[in-house]
């Protein structure tokens, strides 16, 4: 069997019996190995991983629903459907699964779930039994027929059988032309009869019939079956409701016929399930699990066409913003964003994150602000359930708009969050049911715990700036307006003032530096001092409320808080005995300042210490060269004629060593230059039994660090003549230097900088 890629979106089934889109990819049926068995496959179109792989067994029961969805269970409570974008490849699929199982491809359904004693009772049974027998569609055998239809909705495989005959004989439209006779003659009890049978029907739970039910010209006698309740005493009138009441409006001509009929067959099929039908029972919850598929499906197919059709969405903007717009136009394209926005709370996550980024490439954002502020409530109140949507799916979109409404608008009063803030504080119903919406939606964009976006890391800090720096005075304007100086009444009241103290408390609760910054730059510790004192020694609730905002800070050790509190309020505090709330925060003050005090002492110590050092190497290079010269003056005076000699020599040496002395950099380091082989001797003079072979020429002062890392070279040179030479004993001579170099004292080592 060859595979056959077809384009589909994969569904499950969740708890709340609401379909989850699993992807888009490609379906093929191929044998797999693994499984030992036919498989159904389905491979992601973005990355190719795999979305499904399922055995087509042959037990399973498949249905084909709608000519594109192809549904089944494949454990009690996993249910799958594969939505085709092709009429086409669901039928080629369909075969597939057919072939499999041995079934013919013409009938819906594969087979039904059913237990196995029912099983074995129907093969028992003769086959002409099998077969489902309709009564003639006659007004004599309405009861008959509601009998027979409610007979068999316990039997799974009895309720195929009887769609299967419904389907092939024609009988829904045989019904529904009884309906209108049996109305015409005021047949009531022929009337309830037809209302058991259709929503026996309906029971069902069978797509083809759906299809044939809902299709225009049969939906609305199937509603008006669906009145005759026989427990009612006066029938319903749903159909009024539905063509004079709720009548369809296009706020923009659609030009795709098969939308509109689309949007009116999923209003009214909504409106059956939620309005018309009873609540079912438990036995009865499963029968309408395929009507709950059929709204489903209808809703994401007229979400997708909508959105696919840009040029019908950038015209409804472009209306539902421009100003020559009446308002009860206006009034009907927000009502039919709200009710599109709605819609889309079906589709699965990655649909609806596609459906309103298309929105705000549109411009929705602007739309709003402008619709907000006008002065038609009905407008307002669509226009927030819109902003409600748009806030849930991400706050951080909305965010980023608001903050660039700055660059483009001269008054802070026309910004989108201001405008919000506004209406919550203005609303007029006495319920203040928008105010609490509007609150809501507020608390949810200045949230901080939902502003962790990875893929903006400012976002907190860009905000909240924002937030303070042009939304703040709006929000606290009433608060203001209430504390003011002429309305001091509100001012003395102890509930208000514990309200704003709670509110403080909060700020500081979050132990945040950022907060802890501004309350110290506002001096807001002052009015807070100010009403402790105020209050005297009376021990009340604001008394509580503040020693206990004092006693937090002292037990978190918010060293910022404690500084400036002692710095400057202990005064006035230190008289307070009561409690040793205040004690203890000089206490921590003080604890704090001399921890930095011993680290400032550490630091001196250090400084001084490294200060000692350098002076002490200083004076031993002047010691070195004082027992130079003391050494110089004993030869001359024990050896005069050969000193003579010796001076000679090395004042020819030292003229031209000149040359080679390291000369300064523009870095400040050395730079080293030779113009004969010998190397400069390190070291210091000795006063051993051969001090003439260890003395050498002195380095000039500051400049013996830096010669220290030169090689050490044989003290006698060409030119040179010692006091006593020994030439056999050269080797001798360079082994005991190189000992007398080891055991130099530390202080004497060359040191790596001056």
């Amino acid at each position: 069997m060859s595979d056959t890629r077809r384009r589909v979106k994969v569904y499950t089934l969740n708890e709340d019996r609401q379909w989850d889109d699993r992807g888009t990819g490609h379906v093929s049926s191929t044998y797999v190995e693994r499984l030992k068995g036919i498989s159904l496959l389905v491979r992601a179109e973005s990355d190719g991983s795999l979305l499904l792989e399922s055995k087509i067994n042959p037990n399973t029961a498949y249905q084909k629903q709608q000519d594109t969805l192809i549904v089944w269970s494949e454990a009690e409570n996993y249910d799958l459907a594969l939505s085709f974008q092709e009429k086409a490849g669901c039928d080629e699929i369909w075969e597939k699964i057919c072939q499999v199982q041995g079934k013919d491809p013409s009938l819906e359904i594969t087979q039904d779930p059913i237990d196995e004693s029912e099983e074995e009772r129907f093969e028992e049974m003769p086959e002409t039994s099998h077969l489902v027998e309709l009564p003639a569609c006659e007004l004599a055998r309405l009861e008959e027929i509601a009998d027979l239809v409610t007979s068999v909705l316990s039997s799974p495989i009895r309720r195929e059988k009887l769609a299967l005959a419904l389907i092939s004989e024609g009988y829904i439209k045989k019904l529904l032309q009884l309906f209108r006779t049996c109305e015409d003659l005021e047949n009531r009890e022929g009337l309830h009869h037809l209302y058991e049978i259709v929503r026996g029907v309906l029971f069902l739970n069978k797509a083809t019939l759906f299809e044939v039910m809902f299709s225009d010209d049969c939906i609305m006698d199937v509603v008006g079956c669906l009145e005759y309740d026989p427990a009612l005493v006066q029938p319903k009138r749903h159909r009024e409701f539905l063509t004079k009441t709720a009548k369809f409006k296009e706020v923009i001509p659609i030009r795709d016929s098969e939308l509109r009929q689309k949007i009116h067959q999923t209003y009214r099929v909504q409106y059956i399930q939620d309005i018309i039908l009873p609540t079912p029972s438990v036995f009865e919850e499963n029968f309408l699990s395929t009507l709950t598929s059929f709204i489903f499906f209808n809703k994401v197919e007229i979400v997708s066409m909508l959105q696919e059709d840009e040029k019908f969405l950038t015209e409804v903007f472009a209306q539902l913003t421009d100003e020559a717009t009446e308002d009860a136009k206006r009034r009907e394209l927000v009502n039919f964003f709200k009710e599109f926005c709605a819609f889309s709370q079906t589709l699965q996550p990655q649909n609806r994150d596609a459906f309103f980024k298309t929105l705000a490439n549109l411009g929705i954002l602007p739309a709003l602000e402008i619709i907000m502020g006008m002065d038609d409530l009905q407008v307002r109140a669509a226009a927030t359930d819109i902003f409600s949507y748009l806030v849930e799916f991400s706050p951080s979109m909305v965010r980023e708009f608001v903050m660039q409404e700055p660059q483009q608008a001269d008054d802070d009063d026309v910004l989108l969050i201001n405008l919000v803030i506004k209406q919550m504080i203005c609303d007029s119903d006495p319920e203040l049911g928008g105010a609490v919406q509007l609150m809501g939606l507020l608390r949810t964009l200045i949230d901080p715990e939902n502003m962790l976006a990875p893929t903006n890391k400012t976002e907190k800090t860009e905000f909240l700036s924002f937030f303070y720096k042009y939304c703040m005075h709006v929000l606290t304007a009433p608060l203001l307006a209430n504390t003011a100086e002429e309305r001091k009444v509100y001012s003395n009241c102890s509930y208000a003032r514990v309200g704003a103290l709670r509110f403080m408390r909060r700020i500081i609760g979050l132990k945040d530096e950022y907060y802890n910054r501004y309350i110290i730059k506002g001096n807001l510790f002052e009015p807070v001092i100010n009403a402790l004192l105020d209050n005297g020694t009376r021990y009340n609730l604001l008394n509580s409320a503040i020693i206990e905002l004092f006693e937090f800070i002292k037990v978190e050790d918010i060293k910022s808080l404690i500084a400036h509190i002692v710095d400057n309020f202990y005064k006035a505090l230190e008289s307070i005995e009561y409690v040793q709330t205040f004690k203890g925060l000089k206490g921590r003050y003080e604890q704090e300042k001399a921890r930095q005090s011993r680290s400032l002492t550490s630091f001196s110590l250090l400084a001084r210490s490294l200060e000692d050092d350098e002076e002490m190497w200083f004076n031993d290079e002047e010691d070195e060269d004082d027992a130079d010269a003391g050494v110089e003056k004993r030869v001359e005076e024990d050896f005069p004629e050969s000193y003579g000699k010796f001076m000679g020599a090395k004042k020819v040496k030292d003229s031209e060593d000149k040359e080679n002395l390291p000369k300064r950099t523009p870095s400040g380091s050395f730079k080293f230059t030779f113009s004969h082989s010998a190397g400069t001797t390190n070291g210091s003079s000795s006063t051993s039994s051969k001090p003439a072979s260890s003395a050498s020429p002195a380095a000039p002062n500051g400049s013996s660090a830096k010669v220290a890392s030169l090689p050490a070279a044989p003290m006698v040179k060409a030119g040179l003549v010692g006091l006593v030479d020994y030439p056999d004993d050269e080797d001798e001579e360079d082994e005991e230097e190189d000992d007398e170099e080891e055991e130099l004292s530390p202080r004497k080592r060359p040191r790596l900088g001056s």
